[in-house]
Parts: C-alpha cells; sequence; structure tokens
C-alpha cells in the first residue's frame, strides 16, 4: 500500500505545503498535482463540487503521487465515508469546536475497532495502488485526519481538543474565527487579540505534538510562518493563482485592475 508521505512528513515535524482547488477543474487539478506541492485539497465545503467530480479529481491527484484531501461539507459521519471510500486520502473537518466533535471526526475515518467507519467502497485502493484487502487492512495508518480550528470556543478549549488521539494537524480557519471574534457591534477583533489567539492555537498543537497549520497569501509568508512553527501550509488556491496571475497582468498593461479579492484564498 502506498505510504501517505504527508501524514509521515507531519509526524517526523516537517512542513509540508498545498493549496486548496475550489473551482471543480479536473485538468486543474492534474496539472497542479504535477507542480511540486506535496498535498491538494478539494474543497467541497464551500465550492460546486459534487462528488463525482470529487472522485475524479482525487483520482487524478494520487496518479500524479500527490496526495488528495478532501475538505467535507461538515463534520458527519457520511460525509467522510464517502470522500475516503471514493479515493480522498485524508480530509479537513470544518467548524470542530469541541473534543466530543473531535472524537467523533476521528473516529469516522478508522475502522473498527478503533473508530466507526463502515467497511466497503473500491476506488480507495486505487489511488493507494493497492488491493481492497490491503487497503482494509492498512487504511488507519494512512489516512490523514486534519480538523479545522475556526471558532474562538475551539480556541478556548484547544487542550481538549488538540488532545484526542489520531489527529494529524489542526488548520486555522482565520476568516471564520475572526467572524467569531467580533463584538456585540459587529466590530472586528483587534489585531492583537487575533494575534494571541494565533499564538494560542500554535503552542497547544506544538504542546500535543499536532501540526499546526493554517492559509497564507504568498511563498514569502509560506517561509515565515514555518519559521514560526507552522507546519501544514496552504498556500492560496486555484482560483487565487488564477486571479493574482490575471491581476498582474492587467496592472502592467495599466487596464482596469481585475477582481482578485474575488478569491477568499
Amino acid at each position: 500500500m502506498r505510504v501517505n508521505v504527508v501524514k509521515r512528513a507531519l509526524k517526523a515535524g516537517q512542513p509540508t505545503r498545498g493549496t486548496w482547488l475550489s473551482l471543480g477543474s479536473i485538468p486543474v487539478a492534474r496539472f497542479l498535482a504535477r507542480s511540486g506541492l506535496a498535498w491538494l485539497t478539494v474543497d467541497i465545503e464551500h465550492s460546486l463540487v459534487d462528488m463525482e467530480t470529487a472522485t475524479h479529481m482525487f483520482a487524478s491527484i494520487a496518479d500524479a503521487g500527490c496526495i488528495a484531501l478532501a475538505r467535507v461539507p461538515s463534520n458527519r459521519h457520511d460525509h467522510i465515508k464517502r470522500v475516503l471510500d471514493n479515493g480522498a486520502q485524508g480530509i479537513v473537518v470544518p467548524m470542530v469546536n469541541s473534543r466530543q466533535e473531535a472524537e467523533a471526526a476521528v473516529a469516522a475515518c478508522l475502522y473498527p475497532p478503533r473508530g466507526t467507519r463502515s467497511v466497503g467502497g473500491s476506488l480507495h485502493a486505487l489511488n493507494f495502488d493497492t488491493t481492497g484487502p490491503d487497503y482494509f487492512a492498512h487504511a488507519d495508518d494512512e489516512i490523514l485526519i486534519v480538523l479545522q480550528c475556526e471558532h474562538i470556543k475551539a480556541v478556548e478549549d484547544a487542550d481538549r481538543i488538540f488532545s484526542v488521539p489520531g489527529i494529524d494537524a489542526i488548520f486555522v480557519g482565520p476568516h471564520d474565527l475572526a467572524a467569531s471574534m467580533r463584538g456585540p457591534d459587529g466590530k472586528p477583533p483587534s489585531g492583537e487579540a487575533t494575534a494571541q489567539a494565533m499564538k494560542h492555537i500554535l503552542a497547544t498543537c506544538q504542546k500535543h505534538r499536532v501540526a499546526a497549520g493554517l492559509h497564507v497569501y504568498s511563498a514569502e509568508e509560506a517561509l515565515a510562518r514555518i519559521e514560526e512553527g507552522w507546519r501544514f501550509i496552504a498556500i492560496g488556491s486555484d482560483l487565487r493563482m488564477l486571479l493574482g496571475a490575471a491581476d498582474d497582468i492587467v496592472r502592467k498593461l495599466n487596464l482596469k485592475r481585475s477582481a482578485a479579492e474575488m478569491a477568499k484564498y
């Protein structure tokens, strides 16, 4: 069975870099899987991607030797089971705000007796270049489990959440985290409050030997965050890369600026 090199790297304390796929494009997945990035996350939470398209994207990524991840729409057993059975080599679970929710997400990724994942599917074995029986025997050791910390409640309860056995990485959702920290009048949190929350997340991850991750906008920012100790780094997205390149061309031609900010990441 193919080894999940990203899971191994994170366990060894090494940084990994990838990006988000939000356009639902199989050709884009094929090209970016050969770009040198270690992993690609197919975003099924905030995009138009359906399961059939996601399945073909997972296969395109895995066949190129890159690691295929899926951000599921929510922390539900059926969402997690379905992306794993259709070939995702790891998951990103949004809005995990309690230890109980973290335990449920981890359990959904693992077969009994360690977890509650049901035995089925066939495409998962193809993406790990193995047989069905071998996949069922070793999948627990190769599936990458990433939980998102994107609410102030999760920051406040970080010690109990991040210590759940089986978590490979905690990934910060900065926009939702900032939104959860708004005042009663809707005023956003101060830069100092946001920085303190991020420091607490990083320190708690390090305490429990779980990789800390977040989204950044550039290679320079990625290097700076790695220097701070962050290990699971998403650099932009397919959409942001597209709009960023277009914006650069438009600026150099002194034309009307393109709407690069249409992409959150």
